[in-house]
């Protein structure tokens, strides 16, 4: 996990280096605090999460604790959506859309959205969802350019599945 956080931030640095004006599009995350590129309306905030995982996981909180407040209040909701839910008897369509929605072509769609906004501010110029699943999966077939034993390169491999 180290060398992917060094690697991250060696490739930041040079696009910070390369294009001066990202400086102020540098933000740290509330939760992890790690570095990452925003858009440029949200330059002025202080309250942001990355696109790695604590956006989804505040997110995620914050629904529960709604969710919780309203049922602590309406209890006969709460019964009624459960019995909706035995009734359905297996997964409800809106949880099968969730994990529809969760993925473009194999990839984290929120990891996708957020390199296809980062190319767009290097490249000044909008960047299409499939312009980035194809970078993706071009860059994805090369070899790795960090140093690693034989044996770590063999299980990445078999851990990203079939070619």
């Amino acid at each position: 996990m180290r060398e992917l956080v060094l690697a991250y931030y060696a490739i930041l640095r040079s696009v910070l280096r390369s294009d001066p004006r990202l400086r102020c599009c540098l933000k740290r995350c509330r939760n992890c605090r790690i570095f990452f590129l925003t858009h440029f309306c949200n330059a002025g905030r202080k309250d942001l999460r990355c696109p790695f995982g604590c956006r989804k996981t505040h997110r995620k909180r914050a629904s529960a604790r709604r969710t919780a407040s309203y049922y602590r209040k309406h209890p006969d909701e709460k019964r009624r959506h459960n019995r909706n839910r035995y009734l359905l008897d297996g997964k409800a369509e809106s949880e099968i859309k969730e994990e529809k929605r969760e993925l473009v072509e194999g990839w984290n769609r929120p990891i996708v959205d957020h390199v296809r906004m980062v190319v767009s501010l290097i490249e000044r110029r909008r960047v299409s969802r499939d312009e980035v699943v194809g970078m993706l999966k071009r860059i994805s077939r090369q070899h790795s350019l960090t140093r690693r034993s034989k044996f770590d390169y063999i299980v990445r491999q078999l851990n990203r599945g079939p070619p």
